[in-house]
């Protein structure tokens, strides 16, 4: 794999207070456009490692690249603006802004960043092309998102993370609250808007079954050396890792060192 959008090694993350490493990757690429079902119990380290390719966390050592920049390197503003401008993230509660329309939730990417902003084009039809295409019809996109259901909110979410085409985009469990049939059809339509977008896809979740359709499959507990080590130290971990992105979207006006987070 020649110039991988994604390059870690020996990546080692451990919580403050904790003495064992919740995370140890030797090696983890990903290529431009590839899409990577992550898969692993609880307490494995998947929001971890999502947390860490976002910029929202730092290793303690090894080398880990995005786009050729290494993140480590980079001031807590600039991985801010790396992750408005690069990264689209779909959370497991969808962090919609719940007073804001469903237009202007998946809008937030673009006033944020202007790299976003000038690939989007015309910014108000790219967020129609969105939506019409996840199933959103234009009678709803003048609704406050909490006014959506949860399928619907889920596929706002996802439009939001999509808008702008960032090269890579991260689904951390966004499927858990749904029943099969709207999995699948969701998983589809993820799928299909990132080929369009020529974005690398990694899609994180517990449920071995989701898996069909991605390019290639990543067990946590081949990857993480760590995992499975340090008792319940690993489960602490992720589930810190996980409330790290739920607090990134936020209601209030954001100083210019946050806006990277509203991606």
């Amino acid at each position: 794999m020649s110039q991988p959008l994604l390059d870690l090694q020996d990546v080692v993350f451990r919580w403050p207070g904790q003495a064992a490493a919740c995370l140890d990757i030797a090696n983890f690429q990903v290529a431009a456009d590839e899409h990577v079902f992550i898969h692993g119990e609880s307490g494995s380290g998947k929001s971890t490692l999502l947390n860490l390719i976002a910029g929202v966390l730092l290793p303690q050592q090894g080398r880990l690249t995005a786009l050729g920049q290494p993140l480590p390197a980079l001031s807590a503003a600039a991985r801010d603006r790396f992750r408005v401008d690069h990264v689209g993230l779909i959370f497991q509660q969808f962090n919609l802004i719940p007073y804001l329309s469903v237009l202007d939730n998946v809008l937030l990417p673009c006033r944020f960043s202007r790299r976003r902003r000038e690939r989007a084009g015309d910014m108000k039809q790219a967020a129609a092309t969105l939506l019409n295409h996840l199933g959103l019809g234009e009678d709803l996109w003048q609704r406050p998102a909490t006014q959506l259901s949860v399928g619907q909110q889920q596929r706002v979410a996802a439009a939001r993370a999509l808008i702008g085409q960032p090269e890579i985009v991260i689904a951390d469990e966004p499927t858990s609250a749904l029943d099969a049939a709207r999995q699948e059809a969701f998983l589809g339509l993820l799928r299909q808007e990132c080929a369009a977008a020529r974005a690398a896809l990694l899609f994180v979740s517990h449920d071995q079954r989701l898996a069909e359709g991605f390019g290639r499959r990543v067990d946590m507990a081949e990857l993480n050396r760590a995992a499975g080590r340090g008792g319940d130290e690993g489960t602490a971990g992720e589930a810190a890792g996980a409330a790290v992105p739920a607090s990134l979207p936020h209601p209030r006006p954001l100083s210019r060192g946050e806006r990277g987070d509203q991606a």
